[in-house]
């Protein structure tokens, strides 16, 4: 007993202090964790045919959290670390890189990919590991319909967003709507949303052609044979992504026809066609030159110092999925716990290049304003202008429920 109450007695030497200093230490090891990088995996078409696409997706993203962290790259003291993976297209691919972001490389969330194919691949990964799957660009459907689960939000648009859009310029008395479009998920996806969407138009055609397609002669000969004797306003609607030219359709003299060409929005290299289309009418998911807001005057400001150029279509999706992503950790205080983070995304809103998206609870899929245009040719830009006709706000579009929560 005499040598118990000494030990317990006896004043603390070095050595004691410092086991002492071990002990508090490790009994402190969880906010010691809590100060280690978060690590983000951007997963996307470094090469394959959206490889454009996937490039300006990394420039916006980039630029998007150093605008959302104010140049620091950290949030609530803890470092922000993205590790780029090119999944070239492929499903297969996406797949097993991103099995191999939340297993191996132990990502706290993952932001991609830009094929639609490649995102309903990797969704069931997301699923396995309970982690967050942020999709930006890629826009089917079914991403955030039936083939969701509850670790996938979306900022990019979906293909209804576009359908409904596009339907407000083209969804009038007497239209006949003859469709043209990629024989993969975006294109049949966005061809269903935007025949659920016209109301009063009748859809008379649908035409899928492969997405390697470079001659569209068969394609357009049967589009025409369905609409020239036709009454009224005949319109080949255009959904089309990478790689051809669908614009080349027009050379077979649809105007002899009375057939006219219409589209949605596209990066500016492929809206150089459209200058040959002037008065053309769609709906777009951006063009720099339309939204008025801080956000976006960052963005085009800084994208000129640095490129010498404005921002384009996918950078500006690149730049929303960053600052959604540092939105949420915001409101988490760098907890990244899969759990937290879904309650702090659901509802979420958040101010981007467009202005405000908002997460939809249901499916996650982030409630955005589209832009109806009217193709402007001005000499000064290598592109057609869609000058804006109206915005079309996220609250006008009656953008259907499709999972099966």
């Amino acid at each position: 007993m005499k040598n118990r109450k000494t030990a317990q007695t006896c004043p603390l030497t070095p050595r004691r202090a410092l086991l002492a200093l071990a002990s508090l230490a490790a009994l402190g090891a969880p906010a010691w964790a809590q100060a280690k990088d978060i690590r983000i995996a951007h997963i996307h078409s470094l090469t394959g045919p959206l490889e454009v696409y996937g490039k300006q997706t990394t420039t916006g993203f980039n630029m998007g959290l150093q605008y959302a962290t104010g140049g620091t790259m950290m949030v609530a003291g803890r470092k922000l670390v993205v590790i780029e993976k090119d999944d070239q297209g492929k499903p297969d691919v996406g797949k097993s890189l991103l099995a191999a972001a939340y297993g191996d490389d132990k990502v706290d969330i993952a932001v991609g990919p830009t094929s639609s194919g490649v995102a309903l691949a990797m969704l069931p990964v997301a699923e396995e590991y309970k982690k967050i799957l942020l999709v930006e660009p890629a826009v089917a459907d079914s991403i955030t319909g039936e083939k969701w689960n509850k670790y996938i939000f979306r900022t990019s648009r979906n293909s209804s967003q576009d359908a409904i859009s596009n339907a407000v310029a083209l969804d009038k008395p007497g239209v006949h709507i003859a469709t043209l479009a990629q024989d993969y998920a975006f294109g049949r996806d966005g061809v269903k949303a935007f025949r659920d969407a016209i109301k009063t138009a009748k859809l008379v055609h649908e035409e899928y052609l492969p997405t390697s397609t470079t001659d569209f002669t068969a394609g357009a000969q049967r589009i025409i044979d369905k609409l020239k004797d036709l009454p009224g306003r005949k319109v080949v609607f255009i959904i089309w992504a990478g790689g051809g030219n669908p614009f080349k359709i027009a050379d077979l003299d649809l105007k002899r026809y009375g057939i006219e060409i219409a589209t949605g929005g596209n990066i500016l290299p492929a809206m150089a066609a459209y200058k040959n289309f002037p008065g053309m009418e769609g709906a777009a998911y951006y063009y720099f030159g339309i939204p008025k807001n801080p956000v976006n005057e960052w963005l085009v400001a800084n994208h000129y110092k640095e490129f010498k150029a404005p921002p384009d279509f996918f950078t500006a999706g690149g730049m929303s999925a960053a600052i959604a992503v540092v939105e949420a950790l915001k409101k988490t205080n760098g907890d990244t716990t899969t759990n937290k983070l879904i309650s702090a995304m659901e509802g979420m809103s958040f101010n981007t290049p467009k202005g405000k998206m908002t997460f939809r609870k249901e499916d996650h899929q982030a409630m955005q304003s589209m832009y109806h245009f009217k193709i402007k040719v001005d000499p000064a830009f290598a592109w057609g202008v869609p000058e804006l006709v109206r915005e079309i706000k996220a609250e006008e579009m009656n953008v259907p429920i499709r999972n099966k929560r």
